[in-house]
């Protein structure tokens, strides 16, 4: 168990925390929510004992190990893969180095073979036989391949020293557990075993992270951290989300009565655990759902962005179309032979093995860069508004925000372009702020405004969901999902792309595939895995 004691955490006038008393016990997950700056990674780097608190403590149960996914991506830069992960376990790790010296001595003493038998004893007990065969697995799972085991870590891509660092945290099955943003980095296949792994894990896991999907999947509890307060809630995202926006419509009716509130809260627990039943984790969910109450159901406090696009005219039936379309650049096909028909009402996730491939296409429909073959064609009627994954070109001057918008609008009076600055939560001398200081999720936030303001029927967004945090990301979605027009994205947000996108188009380097289904039963579907597996294996 890791219990938290009246602790509080101030800097200078400002109070991140205040006076905050929590527990997290064996066999639960717990999901850390709360708006950028409200202060996630911070409160891991206190429990994990990396920072200090201004007072109050953190009490861990005596024996028991920490284990923590590591943010230091060139810490381990000389160490072999495999090593790196056997590091993960410091206590199991030292025995093997000590072990290994006494044998290497020359001059081998009594003394040393009474040292030596001690900790052969200790390795035995900790399962140490077995410790290099249990990382390997574990490096295997997410992707990381044996011929690259014995490799130094600076040999990796960044994407697979994410990989080994997450590894070197789930070995040796450690008693706390504590990820911060885990699945960065990391494609479907490597989420899907990390959610299976941390279903079966029975020790305590504290994990931050932005992708719903994946808090869904394996929290049983979330934690939110708000106004300087963190609470502790039985139930995934979504429960949470969902039942504190019903309470917040509660109170606002002050015509139902009291029971008929409880009902209403009933049925929407008996409705979330019947869902949750039929899941693929109904097994791993059972005590999740037997611990949801509706006394511990409040309303929410947040604030969510009203983001709301609003098509000026209707597109017609031309939308966009590409011919042959092909790029290939230093040696990588980005994509080739696409032939692509977008019609009216179609919202396209595109997806990719091919790092960048996705984000190239855009740049080239947006005529940031040339393709090197084929042809596209917009249709006349088409008002498109592009979020792209690098916004910093936009934001070079150090005009306010409110500059910045008026050069997009058509009207120039303030009070209207400060109405688009308000939905995504720039109020007062926010809005001031200059374009320089803005943080990635500002950024994006006035990117956003940008688009609302353009009234848009089509829209390109590369990754929109990056640096945003989780009320954003919802407000977004919840939006996307709304629209009327026509959407072509790329996503990593698991949740983004099931509930908006009702195409699936993955560029390969032999071809592309184009389905009209739900991203799940994309992933799903056994014919079109045949079809990948041939379309990127032929490039081996």
């Amino acid at each position: 168990m890791i219990s938290v004691d009246n602790l509080s955490l101030k800097f200078g006038k400002r109070t991140l925390f205040d006076e905050v008393s929590l527990k997290f016990n064996p066999g639960n997950c717990y999901g850390v929510i709360g708006a950028n700056g409200a202060g996630k990674s911070t409160f891991l780097k206190i429990l994990s004992g990396e920072m200090d608190s201004t007072s109050g403590s953190v009490n861990i149960t005596p024996g028991q190990r920490m284990a923590v996914l590591s943010q230091n991506h060139f810490a381990f830069d000389e160490i072999e893969v495999l090593k790196t992960v056997l590091m993960g376990h410091t206590t199991l790790y030292s025995i093997m180095e000590e072990k290994d010296a006494i044998y290497m001595k020359e001059d081998f003493t009594e003394e040393d073979g009474l040292k030596a038998s001690q900790l052969e004893a200790d390795f035995a007990e900790m399962d140490g036989w077995n410790s290099e065969s249990a990382a390997a697995s574990l490096l295997s799972g997410l992707g990381i391949t044996e011929d690259l085991h014995n490799l130094p870590m600076k040999d990796l891509a960044g994407n697979q020293k994410v990989r080994v660092l997450l590894a070197q945290a789930l070995f040796g099955n450690p008693d706390i557990l504590i990820l911060d943003e885990p699945t960065n980095d990391l494609d479907s296949e490597t989420i899907d075993w990390l959610e299976n792994f941390l279903l079966d894990f029975k020790n305590i896991v504290i994990v931050v992270s932005h992708d719903r999907h994946f808090l869904d999947a394996v929290s049983t509890h979330i934690v939110d951290i708000d106004f300087g307060k963190i609470k502790i809630y039985s139930g995934n995202y979504t429960f949470w989300y969902e039942s504190s926006q019903l309470a917040l419509k509660q109170r606002s009716d002050s015509n139902k009565k009291a029971e008929d509130k409880k009902k209403e809260l009933q049925a929407f627990i008996d409705r979330f655990s019947a869902n949750v039943a039929k899941s693929k984790q109904a097994t791993a969910r059972k005590k999740m759902i037997e611990k949801l109450n509706i006394d511990d159901i409040e309303p929410s406090m947040r604030k969510y962005p009203g983001i709301l696009f609003k098509p000026e005219r209707e597109a017609g039936d031309q939308i966009f179309m590409t011919e042959n379309f092909e790029l290939k650049a230093d040696g990588v096909t980005y994509f080739t032979d696409v032939n692509l028909m977008v019609d009216k009402g179609d919202k396209i996730a595109f997806v990719s093995k091919t790092k960048q491939a996705v984000n190239k296409f855009f740049q080239v429909i947006m005529d940031e860069i040339p393709s090197t073959k084929g042809s596209m064609k917009w249709g006349v009627t088409i008002n498109k508004a592009y979020l792209p994954n690098d916004n910093s070109d936009y934001f070079k001057s150090n005009l306010s925000l409110i500059e910045w918008l008026r050069q997009f609008s058509g009207n120039q009076e303030e009070a209207y372009v400060r109405t688009f600055l308000g939905r995504m939560l720039f109020t007062g001398e926010e809005s001031l702020k200059k374009c320089e200081v803005l943080s990635g999720g500002e950024k994006v936030r006035c990117m956003i405004s940008k688009m609302m303001l353009q009234n848009p029927n089509l829209l390109v967004m590369d990754e929109p969901t990056n640096h945003l945090d989780l009320e954003s990301i919802t407000a977004f979605n919840n939006a996307i999902v709304d629209f009327t027009g026509t959407v072509m994205m790329s996503s990593y947000d698991y949740a983004f792309v099931q509930s908006s996108a009702n195409r699936i188009v993955e560029f390969t380097p032999n071809g592309t595939i184009d389905r009209r289904m739900p991203y799940e039963a994309y992933l799903e579907s056994e014919e079109v895995k045949a079809l990948r597996e041939k379309l990127y294996g032929k490039s081996k």
